[in-house]
């Protein structure tokens, strides 16, 4: 189960919520999608890589892009695993506050920090046109792409996280049940 809160489930507190289980399916969905994004990237940047070294020890001489072609994965394989830990609540939390509050006043908290989780979301696409407006007019001087390209994982990334941000207040007003994950589970920070 993938949630912003380990152990928040759709779960109500009735029982199952139907309602619920779309936002469950959204997240999911938004984690496939930054998996996906994460696997080709290390597996293209891989492969580019070790056909260079081959290349590089069998003739002497590389492929020129290979050095490149970095530049434009990485940021969207970070933006991919942004994608999947915020699904799966796995950015920095403490959680010594929220576990120590009783059932609603721990509702009230996990909002509040996902409000602020969209407010950061959204302050960040605000203000990254300038950054997208800057990279139309740098190029790879191998590949002669855009890094604008690459930088469009920062849109990805953050309005993921705004969206997964917004299903957590939803399943949460929802009634969606918390509980503390098990021990093995736990983040350790």
């Amino acid at each position: 189960m993938m949630a912003t809160e380990p152990g928040v489930s759709c779960q109500g507190r009735e029982g199952p919520v139907p309602f619920l289980r779309f936002f469950d399916l959204l997240i999911e969905g938004l984690a496939g999608s930054g998996k996906v994004i994460a696997f080709i990237c290390l597996t293209f940047m891989f492969i580019a890589l070790l056909v260079n070294v081959v290349l590089r020890y069998a003739f002497g001489a590389g492929i020129a892009w290979a050095y490149e072609i970095h530049a434009l994965l990485l940021p969207w394989l970070v933006a991919g695993g942004i994608v999947v830990a915020s699904a799966r609540g796995g950015h920095i939390a403490i959680r010594l506050l929220p576990e120590m509050l009783d059932e609603r006043p721990k509702r009230l908290l996990l909002i509040i920090i996902q409000l602020v989780l969209i407010i950061v979301a959204l302050g960040i696409l605000y203000s990254s046109p300038p950054i997208l407006r800057a990279a139309q007019y740098q190029s790879l001087s191998t590949l002669g792409i855009k890094q604008f390209w690459g930088y469009l994982g920062l849109i990805y990334a953050f309005a993921c996280m705004a969206i997964i941000a917004l299903c957590e207040i939803v399943r949460l007003i929802g009634g969606v049940k918390i509980s503390t994950p098990p021990p093995d589970t736990q983040s350790l920070s």
